[in-house]
């Protein structure tokens, strides 16, 4: 039977991108705070699904109480790296009436036609929940910046209202983690790989991500500005190495443990007479 280790460092600490904070110093194949292998890093995760449950409970129990906190987890990758994987075995194991998920797509006509931040806004979460976006505002600095679909002035602009957004977000009491899932090109190739070998993967396929691939480096490039430009004290990055999927997982749940138990969140307290209503139920 495996153990389920801690991390001998935080993920909060071991995955934070600091000042001076290097993309290409990052290997994507790391477990950076975790000793374990991949047997124990399983056991890890089903060992906090537990503290996750009851964190989130208690979250989305404020709420009914008044609260108006909530929790925005914002992943970001390249194709393949897993946030799919991420938002099944991680945010799935919770309650989902307390989860509200988006996975943001191409701008649709009607979207275009407004401020970049407009569809952004629709979609988050609202008092006691957890919410989880796919791709994000972050797109508008990643792939614009990539396929110069903005101009560099336009690019400057953004990643301040990308600050200021966040700020008020944070004002407002949302606490938001923002998570890169870090992989590395040739591990993306062995899953592009399997996704055209296997019949019930190649659904998930798409031809236009070979495309994005050969821009590999320039996407690369275009994380480590975004980053650079976007973290604060109070909506920092964490780069979470993504080439072993059973690490990243586990890397990200407790990210979102730590978070949810920084809130110093509480059960609410009965508005009623408990003993009394006891007395009542055993007479029934």
């Amino acid at each position: 039977m495996h153990t389920a280790p801690n991390f001998s460092v935080s993920p909060t600490q071991s995955l934070l991108a600091g000042p001076d904070f290097d993309l290409a110093r990052i290997d994507p194949a790391s477990t950076p705070g975790f000793t374990g292998g991949k047997q124990e890093g399983k056991a890890r995760l089903a060992a906090g699904t537990d503290r996750l449950s009851e964190l989130q409970e208690k979250l989305f129990a404020e709420s009914r109480f008044g609260s108006e906190i909530s929790v925005l987890l914002i992943l970001q990758a390249m194709d393949t790296a897993g946030k799919g994987g991420v938002v099944r075995h991680v945010v799935g194991a919770v309650d989902p009436q307390g989860v509200q998920h988006h996975a943001f797509k191409a701008p649709t006509v009607a979207e275009q036609k407004h401020d970049f931040l407009w569809r952004i806004r629709k979609e988050l979460p609202g008092p006691g929940m957890i919410g989880v976006f796919d791709r994000s505002h972050y797109e508008d600095v990643l792939i614009h910046r990539v396929r110069k679909l903005a101009e560099p002035e336009v690019l400057n602009e953004r990643y301040g209202k990308i600050r200021e957004f966040e700020a008020g977000l944070v004002d407002s009491g949302t606490r938001i983690i923002k998570v890169m899932l870090h992989l590395s090109k040739d591990e993306q190739k062995k899953r592009l790989t399997e996704r055209l070998e296997r019949k019930d993967k190649h659904w998930k396929y798409n031809p236009g991500d070979l495309a994005e691939r050969a821009l590999w480096d320039d996407y690369q490039q275009a994380y480590q500005i975004a980053i650079e430009r976007t973290s604060t004290p109070d909506t920092p990055w964490f780069v979470v190495p993504a080439d072993r999927k059973w690490y990243a997982r586990i890397a990200v749940q407790q990210l979102l443990s730590d978070t949810l138990a920084g809130m110093q969140l509480s059960w609410p307290k009965a508005t009623f007479d408990v003993a009394g209503e006891k007395a009542k139920l055993a007479a029934t």
